[in-house]
């Protein structure tokens, strides 16, 4: 581990030269790449002058102690400093395996999350808008921005799918376990009886991916016009502003009907589109590296059922991980970071596990 380290640091000494060259600095997309690999380097680098730190502290405390010669109270006083030095060097030890482990590329991203009704009908597209909400809420919490790419709603304030930008520094990082099959236990306002309805919602969360980086092939692309819907009234766009891309090798499909300009919803299909064919880039490319193996916390399938959210119990459970939380209404209203937080130690323990075996 120690080697790793010390070539983390010579890199990061490599980087903060180049960033001062006179080369460098008048070519800027080399100077943001620069800055993005510091930017990476420096809690590993300081962790690990941190660790050497302590190393030095402790190895000067043993001497003393190991020549003998001290009066009592200051041995008393080198005794625990060797004690506490020993304890630091302990502690940043385990977080250097943390920041040496292999790290997602994609966790600094802007995400694309797409959420569809599944399994239930009205309930299943009321409980799609409640999820939207919840990840407005939360990337509010997080100082992040949520930008509406696509919107299909119902009569009843509900959701048949919506697809939205989440602009902000980690915001894939934060949001990237929550791919899969979302199910709600519930009893519907439309049910007279009082019988507890089980209906489904199906997240996506996609990387958002530069055209420098996934380049798409116009001669693939078919694009079509139509005239946009919605629930009624003043929402419903008269002209046909809303766009329709195709994307032939793939048959993928995407559609932006958000926007009055016809021009503005292609943009935003097209954005849309490169994110899922990079997101499937990534996932064949995850695949062919570590073949067969399935994370703790799961694959991000959506068909894949990862959470269930019971009302009549006020009951959150992960299923990946094996928590349960009994703050449903805190936790619809944006409180996330205890479930993600756990998703994320479960992660890092299971990528740990891996890297010893």
């Amino acid at each position: 581990m120690l080697n790793k380290l010390a070539v983390v640091e010579k890199r990061y000494e490599e980087v903060n030269a180049l960033l001062c060259s006179g080369d460098v600095a008048s070519d800027m997309q080399k100077y943001t790449a620069l800055m993005k690999e510091l930017k990476q380097l420096t809690p590993t680098v300081e962790k690990y002058r941190e660790y050497k730190a302590a190393e030095s502290a402790f190895n000067e405390a043993k001497m003393m102690l190991d020549e003998g010669g001290l009066d009592k109270d200051f041995r008393e006083m080198v005794e625990e400093e060797y004690k506490q030095a020993k304890e630091d060097m302990e502690t940043f030890t385990e977080e250097l395996k943390i920041l040496l482990l292999p790290r997602d590329p994609n966790d600094d991203r802007n995400v694309i999350v797409e959420i569809r009704g599944g399994a239930g009908g009205e309930e299943s597209a009321l409980f799609a808008y409640d999820l939207y909400r919840m990840y407005s809420m939360y990337a509010e919490t997080k100082g992040f921005k949520i930008e509406v790419l696509n919107l299909n709603e119902t009569e009843l304030g509900g959701i048949k799918e919506i697809s939205f930008m989440i602009n902000g520094e980690g915001a894939y990082s934060r949001f990237k376990f929550e791919s899969g099959v979302h199910r709600v236990q519930r009893v519907p306002e439309t049910e007279s009886g009082g019988r507890i309805h089980t209906s489904t919602v199906t997240v996506a969360v996609l990387p958002e991916a530069e055209e420098v980086e996934f380049e798409l092939n116009e001669a693939d692309l078919i694009y079509e016009t139509y005239r946009a819907s919605g629930a009624g009234g003043q929402k419903v766009n008269k002209t046909s502003s809303a766009v329709r891309v195709i994307h032939v090798p793939t048959g993928t499909v995407v559609e932006c009907q958000v926007e009055r300009s016809q021009y503005q919803n292609k943009d935003r299909a097209t954005e849309l589109l490169r994110a899922r064919l990079y997101n499937e880039e990534c996932r064949k490319q995850q695949e062919s590296i570590d073949g067969a193996r399935r994370s703790q916390v799961g694959t991000g399938d959506r068909s894949e059922k990862i959470r269930t959210y019971n009302f009549p119990q006020s009951r959150v459970s992960d299923h990946r991980i094996g928590l349960t939380l009994y703050k449903l209404d805190a936790i619809l209203n944006g409180d996330l970071d205890e479930v993600i937080d756990a998703l994320i130690t479960a992660d890092t323990a299971e990528k740990m596990k891996n890297e010893t075996t």
